[in-house]
């Protein structure tokens, strides 16, 4: 079985339309901030606008030069933070070298923290306190399981990748779900044989096309949350699906799978927000 991210993101839709029949006020509003004309960052920038234009959710862009001083940055960004008109944050990461980029996750309102990038939310992550934010892609690969019926628990579950993005909060909401989880890194010593030992496979490494056939048993489920750009220049991502999906019972495809998600648990995360902020 192929899944597709749409079927998920739509299912997400019909959630919160639900859930805003019963919402007071002015709808949630969320502010994306962007420095520089990255192409991913602006891609990005671009399909979050158009989830909440879908969902009826206001949104305002802040972009600044991509040689704005660190002085400047900060107190652009300490206005949309104390605006009580915003809801929710986007901070589209990395930012310039000249930013203090430490310093701005520490300010940042934990509320407005949508993507789960600050360090109150990440603990709350790993505490498993559901008043916190996980990153948005980590969340849209348990959301996505969901959709497909998938009982984590008791699965062997293995995760391809440590990063603080995906590979950890995404092992941290899996072993809440009691899965049993295992974590591969580029240190791990036969990652190939913890893998096929996997019935549920997350792979985040970043490397193009990284795991084949090779890697995974008959019936695993494998959930690609890579995105790459592969020799001939084309989106794909870390499982090379044409090898994989005959063994697989179910996989998300690159492009059209978790990434295509993401925008909507921003959403949901933006609806929360404004539930705790307006009480």
């Amino acid at each position: 079985m192929i899944l597709k991210g749409v079927e998920v993101a739509r299912a997400i839709n019909e959630r919160i339309a639900e859930e805003m029949k019963s919402f007071k006020g002015e709808a949630p509003k969320l502010a994306i901030i962007r420095v520089g004309e990255k192409g991913d960052d602006i891609a990005y920038e671009r399909g979050a606008i158009k989830k909440m234009e879908k969902v009826n959710f206001r949104c305002q862009s802040n972009v600044y030069p991509e040689d704005i001083t660190n002085e400047d940055f900060l107190k652009e960004f300490d206005a949309i933070n104390n605006d009580d008109d915003v809801d929710g944050i986007l901070l589209l990461k990395p930012l310039p070298k000249q930013i203090d980029e430490a310093e701005v996750l520490r300010r940042i309102n934990p509320v407005k923290d949508l993507d789960g990038i600050c360090e109150i939310n990440m603990a709350k992550v790993y505490a498993g306190d559901e008043t916190g934010y996980a990153p948005c892609t980590a969340e849209a690969v348990i959301e996505m399981l969901k959709y497909a019926d998938v009982d984590l628990k008791g699965k062997r579950a293995t995760v391809v990748g440590r990063s603080l993005v995906i590979g950890k909060p995404v092992s941290m909401l899996l072993m809440k779900a009691n899965a049993t989880v295992t974590i591969c890194h580029t240190r791990t010593a036969d990652m190939r044989a913890e893998c096929k030992r996997a019935e549920i496979l997350v792979a985040a490494a970043g490397v193009a096309n990284m795991i084949d056939d090779s890697y995974v048993s008959d019936g695993t489920i494998v959930m690609d949350v890579g995105i790459n750009v592969n020799e001939e220049g084309k989106l794909c991502g870390d499982v090379d699906f044409d090898k994989v999906e005959p063994k697989a019972s179910i996989i998300t495809p690159v492009p059209g799978g978790v990434g295509s998600v993401t925008t909507s648990v921003l959403a949901l995360h933006l609806l929360k927000a404004a539930k705790i902020r307006r009480g």
